[in-house]
């Protein structure tokens, strides 16, 4: 506490120069403020200024163009999946009318085939039916010739 006291006593300065002194000094302040203004906004501030105006539009400019391309891009891509959309439905059309001759074709050739098979199967029953035929007349003549002849040998 006695150092305190201490510091306020010395703190205190008899007559002019206190803290608020307001004489030459603060108007030479406020023009030195003003002159070092001047030239830093001239020396700094604008090119600096400029430099980032030039890179804002630069930015800009590139956004501009990539929101472009990339709607262009979007264009594009609707289109060539609407082209591919109308490509897959051909395909699966003309794999469909495909399977449609094919199943057509192997009708055909299976008719085609039971006929054949149809007519070799009366062929071959006609034959058959001659042969039996031949046969049993054959036969017939063997047995009467037989019958005649076991006739002749009792008779006798």
């Amino acid at each position: 506490m006695v150092n305190l006291s201490i510091l306020i006593s010395s703190s205190e300065v008899s007559g002019p120069g206190g803290l608020f002194d307001i004489n030459a000094t603060l108007p030479l302040v406020a023009i030195q403020f003003v002159l070092l203004m001047v030239i830093l906004n001239v020396i700094l501030y604008s090119p600096l200024l400029s430099i980032i105006a030039e890179r804002k539009e630069y930015i800009l400019n590139k956004l501009a163009k990539a929101s472009t391309i990339l709607a262009k891009a979007n264009e594009l891509t609707a289109e060539y999946e609407q082209e591919l959309d109308s490509v897959r439905k051909a395909a699966q059309l003309e794999i469909t009318n495909s399977q449609k001759i094919h199943k057509e074709i192997l009708e055909i050739e299976l008719n085609i085939s039971q006929k054949y098979i149809d007519n070799l199967l009366d062929t071959i029953t006609k034959d058959l039916f001659d042969k039996k035929n031949t046969a049993l007349n054959s036969l017939d003549e063997i047995v009467q010739s037989l019958c005649l002849e076991v006739e002749t040998r009792l008779s006798i």
